[in-house]
């Protein structure tokens, strides 16, 4: 089965609570966002408090120094810590990133394999919400970590959209 990218319509996306959006993208009811075909990750699992990415992180994003770009690791972290947070939010609502942390355990190189970053929410009020996520290899090593502040509001559908 070939995954689908795009970019659903904040009108449609923010009309149903966060954890039915998320799982419609499961399905593939909903497109994966481009970043996720940019990056080479894709969501796998989510559950109330709870999102998972896997990827394979390629010598397309090696740094100068010849090991995959820091970037590519703390991507992978937002978009768990991120949707952990979207699990739970409600119909009407959109939430983003306000702060992030990474910390780095690891050097990242091709030969690491396939990855998992699983996200889970450490607290979530009705305007602040708070997240931590690993990175791990097939081995389960750590490769690194991350928390997260994320700000929720009342989503603004802008015209036409």
């Amino acid at each position: 089965m070939s995954i689908r990218y795009g970019v659903v319509p904040t009108a449609e996306a923010t009309s149903v609570d966060g954890i039915d959006f998320l799982r419609a993208m499961l399905d593939q009811r909903h497109p994966a966002p481009p970043i996720a075909q940019s990056m080479g990750f894709i969501l796998t699992e989510v559950e109330p408090g709870r999102a998972v990415f896997e990827g394979t992180p390629t010598a397309a994003f090696f740094n100068p120094l010849g090991t995959v770009h820091g970037g590519w690791t703390a991507t992978i972290l937002d978009s768990a810590l991120g949707c952990c947070v979207h699990t739970l939010i409600k119909a009407g609502q959109g939430y983003t990133t306000v702060e992030m942390k990474v910390n780095y355990v690891r050097a990242l190189m091709p030969e690491t394999g396939p990855v998992r970053c699983e996200g889970t929410v450490i607290h979530a009020g009705s305007r602040i919400a708070t997240s931590e996520a690993r990175l791990v290899d097939g081995k389960g090593r750590l490769i690194a970590h991350g928390t997260e502040t994320c700000m929720i509001f009342e989503a603004r559908v802008p015209a036409g959209g």
